[in-house]
């Protein structure tokens, strides 16, 4: 029996708009992060998709896209589980700067190694392999079960705890997973087989 993980990135949030870091701060979407998650769940609607539990992060911004989601295909008061291991990476110092602020105080080549590599964090904050080493095992452990049991699952999270998730789902390297672009609002639809590799995989673009 095949099982369903949905994978939707938040919609734009304030601070996306202003191009700042955000990583565990806490601002709210914006008209149009709402307007990006309520299309989600009229696309995932337009599919007759119906979820049987929903994981979110302890962020308003992902928590908002996922109950436009849940309230676009029906099913608002779906029992939805919040846990931190699916916050976004701590950009730690750079959080809440402008990413300009912080190439002119870093250089540019500092903060894309801190952006874009696998395995160097930013000062006081985690880098991608350190999200997948909060994100993996909470996946492995209280996600994943639900799906190889044929359930339907949806994860309304974040660019980067969804980048690692992909990573095990996908089997990318470290230097492949960091190409990754996730567009917000975006819906990534991933039918798993009995063994929990990926069987099929649909990016819901409207």
């Amino acid at each position: 029996m095949s099982g369903t993980l949905v994978l939707v990135r938040h919609g734009q949030s304030e601070w996306n708009l202003k191009n700042l870091f955000t990583g565990w701060r806490d601002p709210a979407l914006t008209e149009q992060g709402h307007a990006e998650a309520k299309k989600a769940g009229q696309l995932l609607s337009a599919k007759n998709m119906k979820f049987d539990i929903a994981f979110t992060s302890e962020l308003q911004r992902a928590q908002v896209t996922c109950q436009h989601i849940l309230d676009g295909v029906g099913q608002s008061d779906l029992a939805t589980i919040r846990n931190i291991a699916l916050n976004e990476r701590d950009y730690g110092d750079l959080s809440g700067l402008n990413k300009d602020d912080a190439r002119a105080k870093w250089g540019e080549e500092q903060v894309h190694v801190w952006r874009r590599s696998y395995d160097v964090p930013p000062p006081g904050g985690e880098s991608l392999r350190d999200t997948g080493a909060r994100v993996w095992p909470y996946y492995m452990h209280t996600i994943q079960p639900h799906v190889l049991r044929g359930e339907t699952v949806l994860v309304a999270a974040h660019g980067n705890s969804l980048r690692a998730l992909i990573m095990a789902l996908e089997g990318l390297s470290g230097e492949d997973v960091i190409k990754v672009e996730l567009n917000t609002g975006v819906p990534i639809i991933y039918k798993l087989n009995p063994d929990s590799t990926v069987a099929s995989k649909e990016i819901l673009e409207g």
